[in-house]
């Protein structure tokens, strides 16, 4: 199959680099698609929403 969006990976069928990081709220241990910044704070998937502005007029 050529077309990998769908299944929701939009990097060629490679897979994602991860990273371990520690959530700054519950301390859980995480991982994440990106290189965490010492300087900011990292959350994992249950804390992550808590800290997103919501967003208006998606559309």
């Amino acid at each position: 199959m050529f077309n990998d969006r769908s299944r929701g990976n939009n990097n060629f069928g490679a897979p994602r680099e991860m990273h371990k990081a520690t959530c700054s709220d519950c301390k859980a241990e995480t991982e994440v698609p990106f290189k965490p910044d010492p300087e900011r704070p990292v959350y994992c998937r249950e804390c992550l929403p808590n800290h997103r502005t919501p967003r208006e007029n998606r559309y």
